[in-house]
């Protein structure tokens, strides 16, 4: 799935960041389910930019939907960019997520994933991010195999 982008890789720049994430939509094709972790400031908001520039959306329409939770860019395929910031582990049942994640014909790219609980969506991607330094970043890139829910 991730088209040998897995393993670790460092990030010296924010348009590092973000070139890389366009490197790694390229390699996953739709559905597509990236799941992200790391610290605030990591750069996971960065990297969705260049995921979503990927798949044809607008890099400036990017913006994390930290109180909105959900925002959807429009394009060649829909991609939807959920924020778990605010929620706490295990309360994601009740935000009606199982249809987006569910869908096979768009890209969904999740921050703070640990707090959606289970993973186990079919095929997907995890990345964490992790601090280096003040200006880099190690990226930590690992498909994950898993049962594809519904019929």
């Amino acid at each position: 799935m991730t088209g040998g982008l897995d393993g670790s890789f460092v990030s010296r720049s924010e348009p590092e960041t973000f070139e890389f994430g366009r490197r790694l939509a390229t390699s996953l094709g739709v559905p597509a389910r990236i799941f992200l972790f790391g610290d605030l400031g990591a750069g996971k908001t960065s990297l969705t930019r260049g995921i979503a520039a990927g798949y044809g959306v607008a890099p400036e329409e990017v913006s994390s939907p930290t109180f909105t939770l959900v925002n959807r860019y429009p394009g060649p395929v829909p991609v939807y960019h959920i924020d778990l910031y605010r929620i706490a582990p295990g309360e994601t049942h009740e935000l009606g997520l199982d249809e987006i994640l569910d869908d096979p014909r768009t890209v969904v790219i999740v921050e703070w994933a640990d707090r959606l609980g289970d993973l186990d969506r079919g095929p997907a991607c995890r990345v964490s991010l992790s601090y280096v330094d003040e200006g880099t970043r190690r990226i930590e890139v690992r498909e994950i195999s898993g049962r594809r829910r519904g019929p």
